[in-house]
């Protein structure tokens, strides 16, 4: 299982502490220091699509008119910490966020 997020995310540590509590073995990928390839932005925006842009971030806030207009998958290259996070990539399963029906999934 892959959290691919930011490390110093406060909900992607919450999710990080309860898949590990709950037995899963985790791997956490700081999209900023190894920011999505192609693929993983594409299979990301595939399965998610805008959804996947947090237009509610710090980031997006800085961002000036013009970058706002850029495609998703433009805005995620530049700049990654725009990602929702966390992704959570178990085998085949991807989900987005760390709400309570996301949790479900994986605390039984």
């Amino acid at each position: 299982m892959i959290l691919y997020g930011l490390k110093t995310c406060d909900t992607c540590r919450k999710a990080l502490a309860a898949l590990t509590a709950a037995g899963h073995e985790v791997e956490l990928r700081d999209i900023r220091e190894a920011p999505l390839t192609q693929g993983e932005r594409a299979a990301f925006l595939s399965a998610f699509g805008d959804a996947l842009v947090n237009r509610a971030s710090t980031t997006w806030r800085m961002l000036s008119d013009d970058d706002r207009e850029a495609s998703a998958d433009d805005l995620l290259r530049g700049h990654p910490a725009l990602m929702k996070r966390p992704v959570i990539r178990d085998g085949s399963r991807l989900t987005l966020g760390w709400k309570i029906d996301v949790q479900a999934l994986y605390l039984k």
